[in-house]
């Protein structure tokens, strides 16, 4: 299979991290799996998470969920830089680590470091475009605000990828 059919079967996060999103995190975690499901329904079956702490942990953690049951599942960690996240302290270092670590260790995930190392905040927005890059769909958590996530989702519509926000509505 060429890249370009591997992407027609891609879809990738972007969201909030857990200082901003909306209500509790069970409720963020609903609306994502909903989200997944329907893209799997269409054929969607690799999976790209930023691997920053909220929506994009959540969501790595339902695809690990869903690749338990189903083989032709797959994610792929696309880190900022090497070990990124991994000192954040209240539980989401640890968080990023398990996922990492899982998919570090399975044949069927991936861990794409996108930059070599920090090299300022710009690895961020490099991380971003690579997962449009490499996607067919984007999946938002997104309240409309200025940020890093609004800017994925503006780079995405300029690509021309597919973009679903699942933001829950309070």
């Amino acid at each position: 299979m060429t890249e370009r059919e591997k992407k027609l079967h891609r879809a990738c996060f972007t969201g909030h991290r857990p200082d901003k999103l909306i209500g509790k995190e069970d409720v963020v975690r609903l609306c994502l799996r909903r989200q997944i499901d329907a893209a799997i329904e269409d054929g969607y079956t690799t999976f790209i998470s930023g691997m920053c702490p909220g929506v994009d942990i959540i969501a790595a953690e339902l695809i690990l969920e869903k690749e338990r049951f189903n083989p032709d599942i797959h994610l792929i960690a696309a880190m900022p830089y090497p070990r990124f996240a991994f000192n954040w302290d209240d539980g989401w270092g640890e968080r990023v680590k398990a996922v990492y670590y899982q998919c570090e260790n399975s044949t069927r995930n991936l861990v794409c470091n996108v930059s070599k190392n920090y090299t300022g905040r710009g690895v961020f927005q490099v991380r971003n475009e690579w997962m449009v890059n490499h996607s067919n769909l984007l999946i938002a958590c997104w309240d409309g605000t200025r940020g890093g996530t609004k800017n994925t989702v503006d780079y995405g519509i300029q690509k021309g990828i597919q973009f679903i926000n699942c933001y829950p509505k309070n």
